[in-house]
Parts: structure tokens; C-alpha cells; sequence
């Protein structure tokens, strides 16, 4: 035997575990969008993303998880994308302004959220499994929500008429509806009017003159 047949094969990279949580969300993505979060199977989710899915349950637990921080991601990317927009806008009234036409933006172009979203709220309702994982993921989101309308009025002189966590509560149910609403009926419920319901509802909220 040679030296080089006496070697032991070099050992295969381990995958950080950040890069297998990317990768099976991205895949996730892609296969719930296809076929709806009823019809999507872990095994084609894992397989799309080069991995068994022994892979999903050692990073997520459950399907109901896995699409759990999928929507958690996005909705923290989203809030994220409007906050650093509006950050440096001094004037309250623009910001909201801005705001309404980011969310809209995102209600309008990104469909295929707002129906997988609630499509899981829907089965939260009737089952407890699928609800462990919708009611901590809508407290977080309501509560960004709520923290995001305080820095909005923090420094601005604003005495709004409700207190944050309502205002986060009531954005929070818009935007989810406002979802609903245009995937049930787009021709009526185009950019504009979408816009046009955010920012009165912010106007409202921040006690500011609507626009337009």
C-alpha cells in the first residue's frame, strides 16, 4: 500500500448552520409560493435547498416553524426597509406619507405573502399546533409595529391620540386586511387606494391634517 492510498480522505466542510437556515428559507419561498403552505412538503423544501430533511427539523422543528420564520423574516426585512427610509425624515407628516407608500408598495407587488399569510391564519384558528407558532409570530409583529410608531413620534413634538401598542394593534390589522382585501379584489383595490387608507390611517393616529 502506498502512502497516498494509506491517507484518509480529507473530511467533507460542515455547512454553518446560519447557511442551511438561509438556504431552506429561500427554498421555503419558493415552494410554498408555488403550491400554498397546505400542499408544500418538507421533503421537496429540503431537497430544493441540496439537503435531507432531517436538515429542517434540526433547524426549525416543524413545517408550521419553518413557515413561521419565513414570514417572521420577511415581515423584519419589510419594517426594516420603511424604517431606514423614513429615519432621517424630520417632519412627521412626510414620514408617514413615505411610509404609506412603501407598505402599499409591498401589499400591492408582493401578493404571494399576504395570501400564504393568510392562509396560516386561517388554519391557526382551527388548529392548536399551527397557532403556537401564528400567536407569538403576530405579538412580535404588532409589537415592532408599536415600537416602530414610537420612534416615528419620539422628539416630534406629537402628542398622538392613542398610545403605541394601539397604534401598532390597528396597522398591524390594516395592513393584514388591506392584504386580504386586494387579493380578493385587485381591479378595485389598486396602489393608489391602498396608499390612500395607510396614510389616512396614520394621519389619524399621529392627529395630522390627511393628505390630500
Amino acid at each position: 500500500m502506498t502512502d497516498t492510498e494509506s491517507q484518509s480522505p480529507e473530511p467533507t466542510p460542515r455547512t454553518p448552520r446560519a447557511q442551511v437556515q438561509r438556504r431552506l428559507l429561500a427554498a421555503a419561498a419558493r415552494v410554498f409560493a408555488e403550491r400554498g403552505y397546505a400542499d408544500s412538503r418538507l421533503e421537496d423544501i429540503a431537497r430544493a435547498a441540496g439537503f435531507t430533511k432531517g436538515a429542517v427539523y434540526s433547524n426549525f422543528g416543524s413545517k408550521q416553524a419553518l413557515f413561521g420564520a419565513l414570514l417572521g423574516e420577511r415581515a423584519d426585512t419589510e419594517l426594516a426597509t420603511v424604517m431606514a427610509e423614513i429615519r432621517d425624515i424630520d417632519e412627521a407628516s412626510a414620514a408617514a406619507v413615505r411610509a404609506a407608500q412603501l407598505v402599499a408598495r409591498r401589499i400591492v407587488e408582493d401578493t404571494e405573502r399576504g395570501r400564504l399569510g393568510l392562509e396560516f391564519a386561517a388554519r391557526a384558528a382551527r388548529d392548536e399546533e399551527t397557532r403556537a407558532v401564528v400567536a407569538p409570530l403576530r405579538r412580535a409583529q404588532r409589537a415592532a409595529a408599536s415600537q416602530a410608531f414610537a420612534e416615528v413620534i419620539d422628539g416630534s413634538g406629537i402628542q398622538p391620540g392613542v398610545r403605541p401598542e394601539l397604534a401598532g394593534l390597528i396597522l398591524h390589522c390594516l395592513t393584514n386586511g388591506l392584504a386580504m382585501e386586494r387579493g380578493a379584489d385587485p381591479e378595485t383595490l389598486d396602489a393608489e387606494i391602498v396608499e390612500e387608507a395607510l396614510s389616512a390611517t396614520l394621519a389619524g393616529l399621529l392627529a395630522l391634517p390627511a393628505n390630500g
